[in-house]
């Protein structure tokens, strides 16, 4: 096994006991990315020198004092919408063209003194505005989309490019990229990760989170990156809770949706989601059927809030330099315009009875389980999606309908493989808990995942 294909926690434990030096795993990682970089597109800027000069010094520091944590040393990407100082930060638009972050966001900063190394900044669909990337290709068919918006950080992470990456999420942003390409990723709960020095899409819906190739990888970022930042207004110190922290799932509640969550799947989709779902039971969980409260109001709420602050935020850029927008964003910012002030205090006051919702809906249940998205990677170009009930779906809106509920309400939600269609595709089961409940997904999570064979597999790429 080459070092590119160790998981983070793998890698991690390998540097510690001095089996495997920083700067040997970041030349493979480097390496990797030169190979399959080409036909993946991944990447915006791949800051090599820069890279292997931070891991020369974690080396250094590693065999001097030890290592500062488990993310001493280790290569990672940045969506492009997190800063990074001295390094372009595009949002894969060239109305950022030249843009250079003068200091770090928080995130950034927390990674660099837990002493990870920069590799780059991955591609995200135009400052996260999409759920496709069109930029990158899907690590498993290279025809098919990779998702999005946090497109390139998932191809990095699946391919071998990228130890863990960062990404973000507003509407399932870090969660549909990771089930299109058969890794895992977190959209934590609001707030629990500050947004300081990232790009915004929408503020009351933005979260950054990691992605990486099993649920224990995804646990170390998160020690790492979350935690109050006052110059977030809406960080929180909450801590990440779990009220079963045994070693099994015994006495956890399961909620299984009986509406939304199933509607409009694909049978290959809902298969290997309720098959992963029976495997938690034979774990010891309890399965509860649920209803979701306010099902048929979510996409309504999710856009009502979206395309106005999205727009706010674009006002003067749109106004000045409209070419400079790809088409498909430039007419949701334009469309934005056009929502009213009533319309978007309506969507406030929704998500508001939705929270609410929520939370009584998890007084009888620990975990929600679901599919992650309703199908998998569609092809390159393909916008629209026809249902067996003879519905159509435009493939944007059936990616984000899943995940926009856990948007709305802030809860956490983790995605982790579960399985793959015939075409070898990857299908992703999402699993959500209560605000500040992240530890209980994650543990939830790796127990399934240390209960299934090939976990943190990368995408079968040739080099």
């Amino acid at each position: 096994m080459q070092p590119f294909e160790l998981s983070l926690t793998e890698a991690s434990r390998a540097v510690r006991s001095r089996e495997l030096s920083p700067v040997e795993l970041t030349e493979s990682v480097l390496a990797r990315i030169a190979a399959v970089e080409g036909r993946l597109g991944a990447y915006v800027t791949v800051t090599a020198d820069a890279a292997l000069a931070v891991a020369v010094r974690a080396e250094r520091e590693i065999s001097g004092s030890g290592p500062r944590g488990p993310l001493h040393g280790i290569p990672m990407a940045l969506k492009d919408l997190i800063g990074a100082e001295g390094i372009p930060t595009t949002a894969s638009s060239h109305v950022r063209a030249g843009h250079v972050a003068e200091r770090d966001s928080r995130v950034a900063e927390r990674l660099g003194a837990a002493g990870a190394v920069l590799l780059g900044k991955t591609h995200t669909h135009e400052f996260a505005y999409g759920l496709t990337t069109p930029q990158t290709n899907n690590a498993w068919d290279h025809s098919r989309v990779a998702g999005g918006s946090s497109g390139g950080s998932a191809v990095a992470v699946a391919a071998g490019g990228a130890t863990f990456a960062m990404g973000t999420d507003t509407g399932g942003s870090i969660r549909v990229p990771a089930a299109l390409n058969g890794v895992v990723g977190l959209k934590p709960t609001y707030g629990l990760v500050p947004r300081t020095g990232v790009t915004s899409l929408s503020w009351s819906l933005d979260h950054v989170g990691p992605l990486t190739r099993t649920v224990q990888d995804v646990a170390l970022v998160l020690s790492a990156t979350a935690g109050h930042d006052p110059r977030d207004t809406a960080s929180v110190s909450g801590p990440m809770l779990d009220r079963f922290p045994g070693g099994d799932l015994r006495g956890l509640k399961v909620g299984v949706p009986r509406n939304h969550y199933f509607d409009r799947v694909t049978p290959e989709v809902e298969e290997s989601v309720r098959r992963a779902i029976e495997r938690l039971a034979e774990l010891g969980a309890e399965l509860v059927d649920v209803e979701i409260p306010m099902a048929r109001y979510i996409q309504a709420v999710q856009w009502g809030l979206m395309v106005p602050e999205a727009t706010a935020y674009h006002e003067r850029s749109l106004r000045a330099t409209p070419d400079l927008y790809a088409a498909d964003v430039r007419i949701l910012l334009e469309a934005g315009e056009l929502t009213s002030a009533g319309d978007y205090l309506r969507a406030q006051r929704a998500r508001t009875m939705m929270r609410d919702a929520w939370a009584r809906m998890f007084d009888g249940i620990d975990v929600l389980a679901a599919p992650t998205v309703p199908m998998t990677a569609a092809e390159a170009g393909q916008e629209v999606v026809e249902w067996a009930d003879g519905t159509t779906e435009a493939v944007s809106d059936s990616y984000v309908r899943l995940c926009a509920p856990a948007n709305i309400t802030g809860v956490p939600a983790l995605t982790l493989p579960v399985g793959h269609d015939r075409a070898g595709l990857p299908i992703g089961m999402q699993l959500m808990a209560r605000p500040f409940h992240d530890a209980t997904v994650l543990r939830v999570g790796r127990i399934y995942e240390e209960s299934v064979a090939g976990a943190g597999r990368l995408a079968p790429l040739a080099a």
